[in-house]
């Protein structure tokens, strides 16, 4: 999975790219390469090791979904998670309207609830399903109006970054 990492205070994105292996977590952030064991022993608590050094980060979830608050010993700021397969429109400028859509998982997690089932019509921005990642619930949308073609995860089931959740048609 590769994401862009903006922060408040800087006018630079960091690149990051991650992998689940089991429990850990292969990180390459800005070109540098971290093997990680992370886990959340509370809701908004994180603790991230990185060989015999253990950070615990507080991230909590700003209104809305992809701006977090995040604070690791005294110092505390603002990032902004950005999906870069998110800001490519299509050729209209505009967000995908025509041929399926393939809808993924953004990291690990597990589907806690599915909204709409294969056969349903839906609207740009109605929920298909919900899935629980870092001890936060997603609600991942539909990217345009159209049909749930296929339900690829069923509720409960754990599921990997970049996994197949739904295809809307």
């Amino acid at each position: 999975m590769h994401i862009l990492a903006k922060f408040d205070n800087e006018d630079s994105e960091i690149n990051v790219r991650l992998e689940q292996h089991d429990e850990r977590i292969k990180a390459l952030i800005d070109g540098r390469n971290y093997e990680l064991e992370v886990s959340f022993p509370e809701p908004e608590i994180c603790l991230i090791r990185n060989g015999t050094k253990i950070i615990e980060a507080r991230i909590s979830r700003q209104r809305t979904t992809s701006n977090f608050n995040v604070s690791i010993g005294t110092d505390s700021f603002a990032v902004e998670i950005i999906d870069p397969r998110r800001l490519k429109p299509n050729a209209s400028g505009h967000g995908p309207t025509d041929g399926s859509v393939e809808l993924r998982a953004m990291m690990p997690g597990k589907v806690v609830r599915i909204l709409n089932a294969e056969g349903s019509q839906v609207s740009k921005g109605d929920g298909v399903l919900v899935v629980e990642a870092m001890k936060m619930q997603n609600e991942i949308k539909s990217p345009r109006d159209g049909k749930v073609a296929k339900i690829a995860a069923s509720e409960g089931a754990t599921v990997a970054a970049g996994e197949l959740l739904a295809v809307i048609e």
